[in-house]
């Protein structure tokens, strides 16, 4: 996934509000840029580190930028939470995930019972519904998920399970938007209903794929596929 425009570097103040983030632009200038990540951004935040900003596409949108990364430990770190959907749709479409290639029909929001999932993807012997998750907590060499409670998250795994249950190939596919962790597991003390809910998931035949991303001012590319470990 490329960015469209080039992107503005400053450094963080603070994040507030869950949604708002005061940015101190190069120039000195601060700014209020639209923070997409509703979670508790738990391990994302260092005051005072450098982050990039995009700037509003809508010239009517009252925050004028979007906040995209923060540099931790000298990496970048994603944490724009509306792009793992569209990098896992490329990365599906141009067979950069092992697993998920040969689909030549690939479908974004598409609904299914009480849900929207986020990708169908289809060739002629099978359809497969691919939920996508947004990853940035770091605990030690882990990748957590989630960073807070999430019911929508359980309720998108129990319609997984549902349609594994009725033949359909269901996948839980992570993109992890670090590059400083090896492996994934489940935050069981933050959310340890979801943690349950993705264990019998695991169980009843839901594929679980966590994908490392690269994440640089210019784009965000796929890295490499990382291991698991539910009970850790």
């Amino acid at each position: 996934m490329k960015f469209e425009t080039p992107l503005i570097h400053g450094t963080l103040i603070k994040r507030y509000k869950r949604f708002l983030s005061d940015i101190r632009l190069d120039n000195g200038t601060v700014v209020v840029a639209h923070c997409t990540n509703s979670g508790s951004m738990k391990t994302c935040i260092e005051e005072g580190a450098e982050v990039y900003l995009s700037p509003a596409k809508d010239p009517k949108r009252k925050t004028r930028y979007t906040w995209e990364m923060i540099k931790l430990n000298g990496k970048w770190v994603g944490i724009n939470t509306m792009h793992p959907n569209l990098i896992a749709y490329e990365a599906i479409k141009n067979g950069d995930i092992p697993q998920l290639n040969g689909y030549t029909n690939i479908q974004r929001e598409v609904k299914t019972g009480n849900s929207r999932i986020d990708i169908m993807a289809q060739n002629g012997r099978e359809v497969c519904f691919i939920e996508v998750k947004n990853v940035t907590m770091k605990d030690g060499d882990y990748a957590r998920f989630p960073d807070a409670v999430t019911s929508r998250g359980k309720k998108h795994l129990e319609e997984l399970i549902k349609l594994k249950e009725e033949g359909i190939r269901a996948v839980m596919l992570y993109i992890i938007q670090r590059c400083d962790v090896s492996s994934f597991a489940l935050a069981h003390n933050i959310d340890p209903g979801y943690a349950e809910t993705l264990l019998k998931a695991h169980q009843c035949g839901v594929e679980i794929i966590p994908i490392q991303v690269k994440v640089t001012p210019s784009e965000i590319t796929i890295h490499k596929q990382l291991d698991y470990d539910l009970k850790s």
